[in-house]
Protein backbone atom coordinates (compact mmCIF):
# COMPACT_ATOMS: atom_id res chain seq x y z
CA UNK A 1 0.00 0.00 0.00
CA UNK A 2 1.34 3.43 -0.96
CA UNK A 3 2.33 6.39 1.63
CA UNK A 4 -0.62 8.52 0.65
CA UNK A 5 -3.36 5.37 0.66
CA UNK A 6 -2.30 4.64 4.01
CA UNK A 7 -2.36 8.33 5.17
CA UNK A 8 -5.59 8.56 3.52
CA UNK A 9 -7.03 5.48 6.00
CA UNK A 10 -5.55 6.87 8.90
CA UNK A 11 -7.26 10.22 8.39
CA UNK A 12 -11.01 8.48 7.42
CA UNK A 13 -10.25 6.24 10.38
CA UNK A 14 -9.20 9.51 12.50
CA UNK A 15 -12.41 11.96 11.54
CA UNK A 16 -14.51 8.52 11.85
CA UNK A 17 -13.76 7.95 15.50
CA UNK A 18 -13.49 11.96 16.31
CA UNK A 19 -17.31 12.40 15.09
CA UNK A 20 -18.61 9.41 16.96
CA UNK A 21 -17.03 11.10 20.02
CA UNK A 22 -18.74 14.26 19.00
CA UNK A 23 -22.05 12.46 18.64
CA UNK A 24 -21.49 10.47 22.33
CA UNK A 25 -20.18 13.14 24.11
CA UNK A 26 -22.71 14.09 26.43
CA UNK A 27 -22.39 10.59 27.98
CA UNK A 28 -18.80 10.24 27.20
CA UNK A 29 -18.75 13.94 29.73
CA UNK A 30 -20.70 11.93 31.81
CA UNK A 31 -19.17 9.19 32.50
CA UNK A 32 -15.79 11.07 32.68
CA UNK A 33 -17.78 13.49 35.63
CA UNK A 34 -18.99 10.18 37.37
CA UNK A 35 -15.51 8.94 37.52
CA UNK A 36 -13.31 12.37 38.58
CA UNK A 37 -16.45 12.95 41.39
CA UNK A 38 -15.44 8.96 42.49
CA UNK A 39 -11.85 9.03 41.94
CA UNK A 40 -12.77 12.86 44.12
CA UNK A 41 -14.45 11.57 46.78
CA UNK A 42 -11.11 8.47 47.16
CA UNK A 43 -8.77 10.81 47.35
CA UNK A 44 -10.52 12.85 49.87
CA UNK A 45 -10.45 9.89 52.31
CA UNK A 46 -6.42 9.44 51.73
CA UNK A 47 -5.84 12.88 52.49
CA UNK A 48 -8.30 12.85 55.24
CA UNK A 49 -6.31 9.76 56.74
CA UNK A 50 -2.95 12.00 57.31
CA UNK A 51 -4.88 15.39 58.68
CA UNK A 52 -3.46 14.33 61.67
CA UNK A 53 -0.61 14.03 60.51
CA UNK A 54 0.09 17.35 59.49
CA UNK A 55 -1.76 19.05 62.58
CA UNK A 56 0.43 17.40 64.82
CA UNK A 57 3.22 18.49 63.12
CA UNK A 58 2.26 22.03 62.90
CA UNK A 59 1.14 21.92 66.25
CA UNK A 60 4.26 21.14 67.23
CA UNK A 61 6.13 23.63 65.97
CA UNK A 62 3.76 27.09 66.74
CA UNK A 63 4.30 25.42 70.54
CA UNK A 64 7.60 25.96 70.18
CA UNK A 65 7.14 29.42 68.46
CA UNK A 66 4.62 30.34 71.40
CA UNK A 67 6.88 28.87 74.26
CA UNK A 68 9.69 30.80 72.55
CA UNK A 69 8.02 34.18 72.29
CA UNK A 70 6.35 33.46 76.14
CA UNK A 71 9.74 33.29 77.69
CA UNK A 72 11.48 36.25 75.60
CA UNK A 73 15.03 37.32 74.83
CA UNK A 74 16.16 37.57 78.42
CA UNK A 75 16.57 34.74 79.95
CA UNK A 76 18.76 33.37 76.52
CA UNK A 77 20.60 36.55 75.63
CA UNK A 78 19.03 35.94 72.24
CA UNK A 79 17.13 39.01 70.30
CA UNK A 80 13.54 37.39 69.37
CA UNK A 81 11.44 40.17 69.06
CA UNK A 82 7.54 40.64 68.05
CA UNK A 83 8.38 41.02 64.75
CA UNK A 84 10.15 37.56 64.64
CA UNK A 85 7.61 36.35 66.68
CA UNK A 86 5.05 37.28 64.06
CA UNK A 87 6.89 36.71 60.80
CA UNK A 88 7.71 32.80 62.81
CA UNK A 89 3.90 32.30 63.02
CA UNK A 90 3.37 33.43 59.64
CA UNK A 91 5.78 31.26 57.74
CA UNK A 92 4.52 28.19 60.28
CA UNK A 93 0.83 29.22 59.10
CA UNK A 94 2.21 29.40 55.65
CA UNK A 95 3.32 25.76 55.65
CA UNK A 96 0.65 24.26 57.25
CA UNK A 97 -1.90 25.84 54.59
CA UNK A 98 0.25 24.42 51.87
CA UNK A 99 0.40 21.27 53.43
CA UNK A 100 -3.41 20.68 53.01
CA UNK A 101 -3.62 22.02 49.83
CA UNK A 102 -1.17 19.46 49.26
CA UNK A 103 -3.12 16.57 50.64
CA UNK A 104 -6.91 18.41 49.35
CA UNK A 105 -5.33 19.70 46.46
CA UNK A 106 -6.29 17.03 43.90
CA UNK A 107 -9.48 15.84 45.21
CA UNK A 108 -10.81 19.44 44.62
CA UNK A 109 -9.17 19.61 41.10
CA UNK A 110 -11.05 16.18 40.33
CA UNK A 111 -14.40 17.97 41.63
CA UNK A 112 -14.17 20.55 39.61
CA UNK A 113 -13.62 18.51 36.38
CA UNK A 114 -16.48 16.59 37.37
CA UNK A 115 -18.92 19.11 37.71
CA UNK A 116 -17.68 20.86 35.01
CA UNK A 117 -18.06 17.31 32.83
CA UNK A 118 -21.36 16.64 34.11
CA UNK A 119 -22.16 20.57 33.45
CA UNK A 120 -20.80 20.86 30.20
CA UNK A 121 -23.06 17.29 28.94
CA UNK A 122 -26.13 18.86 30.07
CA UNK A 123 -25.40 21.74 28.05
CA UNK A 124 -24.71 19.88 25.09
CA UNK A 125 -27.87 17.79 25.56
CA UNK A 126 -30.26 21.00 26.08
CA UNK A 127 -28.52 22.12 22.84
CA UNK A 128 -29.58 19.55 21.10
CA UNK A 129 -32.83 19.19 22.44
CA UNK A 130 -33.71 22.55 21.89
CA UNK A 131 -32.44 21.86 17.81
CA UNK A 132 -34.83 19.19 18.04
CA UNK A 133 -37.68 20.78 19.52
CA UNK A 134 -36.91 23.68 16.36
CA UNK A 135 -37.07 21.55 13.68
CA UNK A 136 -39.86 19.72 14.62
CA UNK A 137 -41.80 23.30 15.46
CA UNK A 138 -41.17 24.27 11.71
CA UNK A 139 -42.01 20.61 10.71
CA UNK A 140 -45.46 21.05 12.37
CA UNK A 141 -45.69 24.25 10.90
CA UNK A 142 -45.40 23.47 7.21
CA UNK A 143 -47.66 20.88 7.65
CA UNK A 144 -50.48 22.45 9.39
CA UNK A 145 -49.92 25.69 6.86
CA UNK A 146 -50.19 22.63 4.01
CA UNK A 147 -53.37 21.37 5.99
CA UNK A 148 -54.90 24.91 5.83
CA UNK A 149 -54.14 25.69 2.00
CA UNK A 150 -55.36 22.01 1.22
CA UNK A 151 -58.99 22.96 2.91
CA UNK A 152 -58.90 26.55 1.50
CA UNK A 153 -59.12 24.89 -2.37
CA UNK A 154 -60.86 21.84 -1.62
CA UNK A 155 -62.59 21.92 1.41
CA UNK A 156 -63.03 20.21 4.61
CA UNK A 157 -63.59 17.03 3.57
CA UNK A 158 -60.69 16.52 0.90
CA UNK A 159 -58.31 17.96 4.08
CA UNK A 160 -59.37 15.61 6.46
CA UNK A 161 -59.33 12.19 4.21
CA UNK A 162 -55.30 13.09 3.36
CA UNK A 163 -54.66 14.33 7.02
CA UNK A 164 -56.42 11.00 8.53
CA UNK A 165 -55.87 8.72 5.58
CA UNK A 166 -59.32 7.97 5.35
CA UNK A 167 -60.79 5.16 3.26
CA UNK A 168 -64.28 3.49 2.93
CA UNK A 169 -64.36 0.22 2.87
CA UNK A 170 -67.66 -1.99 1.87
CA UNK A 171 -68.64 -4.96 4.61
CA UNK A 172 -71.22 -7.70 4.52
CA UNK A 173 -73.02 -7.93 7.02
CA UNK A 174 -75.74 -11.07 7.53
CA UNK A 175 -78.95 -10.27 9.63
CA UNK A 176 -82.15 -12.81 10.19
CA UNK A 177 -85.23 -11.27 10.26
CA UNK A 178 -88.49 -11.97 12.49
CA UNK A 179 -89.59 -14.89 10.03
CA UNK A 180 -86.03 -16.29 10.52
CA UNK A 181 -84.84 -15.52 7.01
CA UNK A 182 -81.35 -14.58 6.51
CA UNK A 183 -80.91 -11.06 4.86
CA UNK A 184 -77.43 -9.88 3.35
CA UNK A 185 -76.61 -5.95 3.77
CA UNK A 186 -73.24 -4.26 2.67
CA UNK A 187 -72.40 -1.42 4.67
CA UNK A 188 -69.76 1.26 4.24
CA UNK A 189 -67.20 2.44 6.95
CA UNK A 190 -64.51 4.51 7.20
CA UNK A 191 -61.40 3.72 8.50
CA UNK A 192 -58.47 6.05 9.51
CA UNK A 193 -54.86 5.65 9.63
CA UNK A 194 -53.92 6.65 13.20
CA UNK A 195 -51.64 9.33 14.51
CA UNK A 196 -48.41 9.23 15.52
CA UNK A 197 -49.73 9.92 19.10
CA UNK A 198 -51.88 7.04 19.08
CA UNK A 199 -51.83 4.03 21.88
CA UNK A 200 -53.97 0.76 22.62
CA UNK A 201 -55.28 0.76 26.15
CA UNK A 202 -56.01 -3.03 26.53
CA UNK A 203 -54.50 -5.83 28.36
CA UNK A 204 -50.63 -4.91 28.56
CA UNK A 205 -51.84 -1.26 30.62
CA UNK A 206 -51.76 -1.68 34.63
CA UNK A 207 -54.67 0.10 34.86
CA UNK A 208 -56.93 -1.89 31.98
CA UNK A 209 -59.83 -4.08 33.15
CA UNK A 210 -61.33 -6.92 32.06
CA UNK A 211 -64.72 -5.00 32.23
CA UNK A 212 -65.83 -2.94 29.06
CA UNK A 213 -67.98 -0.66 30.96
CA UNK A 214 -65.59 0.13 33.51
CA UNK A 215 -62.75 0.99 30.68
CA UNK A 216 -65.05 3.08 29.09
CA UNK A 217 -66.09 5.15 32.46
CA UNK A 218 -62.32 5.23 33.48
CA UNK A 219 -61.50 7.04 29.97
CA UNK A 220 -63.87 8.76 30.18
CA UNK A 221 -63.12 10.17 33.87
CA UNK A 222 -59.63 10.77 32.71
CA UNK A 223 -60.39 12.70 29.83
CA UNK A 224 -62.65 14.87 32.11
CA UNK A 225 -59.77 15.60 34.06
CA UNK A 226 -56.99 16.44 31.40
CA UNK A 227 -59.69 19.27 29.97
CA UNK A 228 -60.02 20.82 33.62
CA UNK A 229 -55.92 20.28 34.52
CA UNK A 230 -55.68 22.07 30.58
CA UNK A 231 -58.33 24.71 31.63
CA UNK A 232 -56.74 25.33 34.71
CA UNK A 233 -53.16 25.29 34.34
CA UNK A 234 -53.10 26.47 30.54
CA UNK A 235 -51.39 23.96 29.14
CA UNK A 236 -51.15 19.94 29.09
CA UNK A 237 -48.38 17.52 27.53
CA UNK A 238 -49.45 14.47 26.25
CA UNK A 239 -46.98 12.85 28.81
CA UNK A 240 -49.12 14.18 31.42
CA UNK A 241 -52.10 12.47 29.56
CA UNK A 242 -50.20 9.29 29.23
CA UNK A 243 -49.50 9.09 32.88
CA UNK A 244 -52.80 9.52 33.74
CA UNK A 245 -54.10 6.39 31.58
CA UNK A 246 -51.03 4.28 32.59
CA UNK A 247 -48.83 5.16 29.20
CA UNK A 248 -44.96 5.00 29.34
CA UNK A 249 -43.87 8.37 28.20
CA UNK A 250 -42.49 9.32 24.91
CA UNK A 251 -40.22 12.22 23.52
CA UNK A 252 -42.17 13.24 21.27
CA UNK A 253 -45.07 13.32 24.20
CA UNK A 254 -43.12 16.14 25.80
CA UNK A 255 -43.02 18.51 23.22
CA UNK A 256 -46.73 18.38 22.22
CA UNK A 257 -49.69 18.55 23.70
CA UNK A 258 -52.69 21.28 24.45
CA UNK A 259 -52.53 24.85 24.94
CA UNK A 260 -55.46 26.40 26.58
CA UNK A 261 -56.60 30.22 24.66
CA UNK A 262 -59.80 31.59 26.38
CA UNK A 263 -60.39 33.61 22.31
CA UNK A 264 -60.36 29.88 21.09
CA UNK A 265 -60.81 27.37 23.63
CA UNK A 266 -59.45 24.08 22.68
CA UNK A 267 -60.11 20.77 24.53
CA UNK A 268 -58.57 17.32 24.91
CA UNK A 269 -60.20 14.31 23.17
CA UNK A 270 -59.02 11.11 23.81
CA UNK A 271 -60.72 9.69 20.16
CA UNK A 272 -63.35 7.39 21.84
CA UNK A 273 -66.23 8.50 20.44
CA UNK A 274 -66.08 7.86 16.10
CA UNK A 275 -69.76 6.20 14.81
CA UNK A 276 -67.84 5.53 11.77
CA UNK A 277 -65.26 3.05 13.03
CA UNK A 278 -66.35 0.01 14.22
CA UNK A 279 -64.05 -0.87 16.81
CA UNK A 280 -64.63 2.16 18.61
CA UNK A 281 -68.67 1.91 18.65
CA UNK A 282 -67.89 -1.65 19.91
CA UNK A 283 -65.98 -0.08 22.72
CA UNK A 284 -68.21 2.31 23.59
CA UNK A 285 -71.46 -0.07 23.48
CA UNK A 286 -69.90 -2.38 25.80
CA UNK A 287 -68.86 -5.07 23.57
CA UNK A 288 -64.99 -4.62 23.43
CA UNK A 289 -62.83 -3.68 26.38
CA UNK A 290 -59.80 -2.32 24.60
CA UNK A 291 -59.48 0.77 22.45
CA UNK A 292 -57.22 2.34 20.34
CA UNK A 293 -56.42 5.94 21.94
CA UNK A 294 -55.99 8.72 19.53
CA UNK A 295 -55.29 12.68 20.75
CA UNK A 296 -56.15 15.72 18.90
CA UNK A 297 -53.11 17.65 20.32
CA UNK A 298 -52.83 20.99 19.21
CA UNK A 299 -48.76 20.03 18.53
CA UNK A 300 -45.69 21.26 19.31
CA UNK A 301 -46.54 23.76 22.30
CA UNK A 302 -43.40 25.07 23.71
CA UNK A 303 -43.78 28.56 21.87
CA UNK A 304 -47.91 28.55 22.06
CA UNK A 305 -47.48 28.57 25.55
CA UNK A 306 -45.07 31.36 25.84
CA UNK A 307 -47.15 33.65 23.78
CA UNK A 308 -50.27 32.52 26.14
CA UNK A 309 -48.38 33.38 29.42
CA UNK A 310 -46.98 36.87 27.68
CA UNK A 311 -50.88 36.95 26.79
CA UNK A 312 -51.79 36.70 30.54
CA UNK A 313 -49.50 38.94 31.86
Amino acid sequence: MKANEIMNVCSRTLHKTLFRMKEHSPEILLAVGIVSGIAATVTACRATLKVDEVVDEAKEKLDKIHEAGSIGATEHGLTYSKEDYQHDLTIQYTKTAVEFVKLYGPSVGLGIISIGCILGGHHILRKRNAAITAAFTAVSTAYNTLGERIKEKYGEDVMNELKYGLKTEQIEETTKTEDGNEVKTVKEVVTAEPSPYAVFFDEYNRLWKRNPEYNLMFLRAQQNIANDMLISHGYLFLNDVYDMIGIDRTKIGQMVGWVYDPQNPSYVDFGIYNAKNRQKRAFVNHDEPSILLDFNVDGVITDKFEKYIEMRK
